[in-house]
């Protein structure tokens, strides 16, 4: 029988990174690990799919925003 994975971002690399100083902090530089936590359509998923408590959420939200205002990640589903 088949195993099936509800959901996909379970092997996914870490994104929230805590520093020396116990301070946790997502780069939104570092645009290939943001763009896993993005539906093909572009949309930020949600806390069930991506495994994150509601802090490290926020700020991962907060980190692809940033991206897509700098033009590192797109808003849109056109150019992923």
């Amino acid at each position: 029988m088949a195993k099936f994975e509800r959901f996909g971002a379970r092997g996914a690399t870490k994104v929230v990174v805590k520093s020396s100083t116990n301070i946790n902090y997502v780069d939104y530089r570092d645009s290939e690990p943001l763009r896993r936590m993005m539906s093909p359509n572009g949309k930020i998923q949600g806390r069930k799919r991506t495994g994150l408590n509601s802090y490290d959420q926020r700020l991962v939200a907060q980190a692809i925003k940033r991206a897509r205002y700098m033009a590192l990640l797109p808003y849109t589903s056109a150019t992923l």
